[in-house]
């Protein structure tokens, strides 16, 4: 048996697995915080809402529905030009972290305005009556009432962003879609791509069972 070969082949597997949970992480944190704060934008400015706004609410949700749909691997060829100003090159980890991280913020986006609007309307009228100013009421009020369902969006779009992840593979972006692709799919190793679905859909399930226990945890507040 070539121990060498089996060591060097382990260590390509570890590294993978830290690319995906690299680029899964960041791209949550990152693509939580800006899709939280376009998903409160598209809740308050919803007509007839704290901050309604005709205009603003038709451009942000006309540029949500513009670029949700677009399939991540077109995407990525889309915004390369971006990527190599920002980050300075279009493959590689840290790349594809990016791109992630915007198209996942987009999705955030409409998953916390979906969260906002399910909020009981009384609470919102009970925070007004006390005279809690627009801002107060959103930030205050809204947003930590609807977190509970908040938080179990953040855990399906982390499920997404793995998929997105391995999606990168094809573009040399690293993670175990590459490795799958590189050391199985090219090699003709069913094995490689087995073990790399095994360990894609454990992420996933941890990743879902954390979710799950954070949101019990929230709307027992």
């Amino acid at each position: 048996m070539d121990f060498d070969g089996f060591l060097s082949s382990v260590d390509v597997f570890r590294t993978a697995i830290w690319q995906t949970l690299f680029m899964s992480v960041v791209s949550l944190v990152v693509s939580g915080v800006l899709g939280l704060a376009l998903g409160i934008a598209l809740y308050a400015t919803r007509p007839g809402n704290l901050f309604g706004s005709r205009l603003v609410f038709g451009v942000l949700g006309f540029v949500v529905n513009l670029v949700r749909p677009i399939p991540f691997v077109i995407f990525l060829a889309a915004i390369s030009p971006l990527q190599r100003e920002v980050v300075g090159t279009t493959i590689g980890t840290t790349a594809v972290t990016f791109a992630i991280s915007l198209a996942a913020a987009f999705a955030v986006s409409r998953i916390v305005e979906q969260s906002l609007v399910g909020v009981d309307p009384g609470v919102v009228e009970a925070a007004r009556a006390v005279g809690a100013s627009r801002s107060s009421i959103l930030l205050k009020v809204v947003v930590p009432e609807g977190l509970g369902p908040l938080v179990l969006g953040y855990t399906f779009i982390f499920v997404g962003i793995v998929d997105m992840s391995a999606q990168a593979g094809l573009v040399g972006g690293g993670g175990l879609g590459d490795y799958a692709i590189t050391y199985g799919s090219q090699r003709y190793d069913n094995g490689i791509i087995y073990v790399s679905v095994a360990a894609i859909v454990i992420i996933v399930q941890v990743g879902q069972l954390l979710g799950n226990r954070i949101a019990r945890g929230v709307m027992r507040r």
